[in-house]
Formats: C-alpha cells, structure tokens, sequence
C-alpha cells in the first residue's frame, strides 16, 4: 500500500515537473526494490513494515544530511532537503506512543523480553521503534 502511493506520487512528480520530488522518489523506489529483491531471495515478500523501515532509515540520513549543509552554511541545500524529509514523513505510518506501547505489552500473556520484542517485530513494524519498546518493557 505505502509502495502504490510512492509510485503514484512518483508519476504525479513526473508530470508536474517536480525535480526535487522525483529525485527522492526514485531514490526511494530503487531502495525499496533493492530490499524487494532481497526479500525474493529468501522466499519472503515484501511488507508495508518493510517499507516503512526503509522510509525511517532514508528520513534519517536525510536529516544527517541537512545537517551537514547547515553546518556548511549552504541554506537552499538544507532548504530542499527539509522539503524531501516532509515528503518521506508523509508515507510513514503514524508511530505509536508510550502509552499505546504499555497497553499492547500489557495485553500479551507472555511478557518475556524475547517474545514482546518478537510480537513488536512481526505486527508493528515501522510504527514504533524497538529502543523505545525495550525502555518501556525495562521500565514496567
């Protein structure tokens, strides 16, 4: 589903003449294929948690990478690179809270480390970051 809307969003860029969107966009799509690719590998398909895991991870290096261009002084670079960052966080799935975290956690009969940790991995990923599931199961 997040794959579809990169796709159309992508044509969408394409036809408005958007280079800095299409830019990211392909940048995205040939991520995602790459993983895709080594998910056939295995004999698995690829998830929406799967891409969503690929959209954290180039939200990140795009924020290093603005960093970098504001510590440089070049404003118009960090400029466009928050403008691909809003593009990114608009396909990642909404992350869950503390709160929402403590709940799922309390709702499972089996509170060992591995087996939350697991159930987080197989059923929530890319809406919450396992560092934080693991302060919140430390903590209760």
């Amino acid at each position: 589903m997040i794959l579809e809307n990169i796709k159309k969003a992508n044509i969408e860029a394409m036809k408005n003449k958007d280079a800095l969107a299409r830019a990211l966009y392909s940048v995205l799509l040939n991520k995602i294929k790459l993983e895709e690719i080594k998910k056939r590998e295995i004999g698995k398909d690829l998830s929406d948690g799967d891409v969503a895991a690929i959209l954290q991870k180039a939200a990140k290096e795009l924020c290093e990478e603005r960093d970098n261009y504001i510590k440089a002084g070049n404003s118009e670079m960090s400029q466009n690179i928050s403008k691909q960052i809003a593009l990114v966080e608009n396909y990642l799935p909404k992350m869950l809270t503390v709160e929402e975290i403590k709940n799922i956690i309390l709702s499972l009969e089996d509170r060992s480390i591995q087996n939350v940790m697991k159930h987080f991995k197989q059923n929530y990923q890319g809406a919450c970051d396992m560092r934080q599931v693991g302060e919140v199961l430390k903590g209760m």
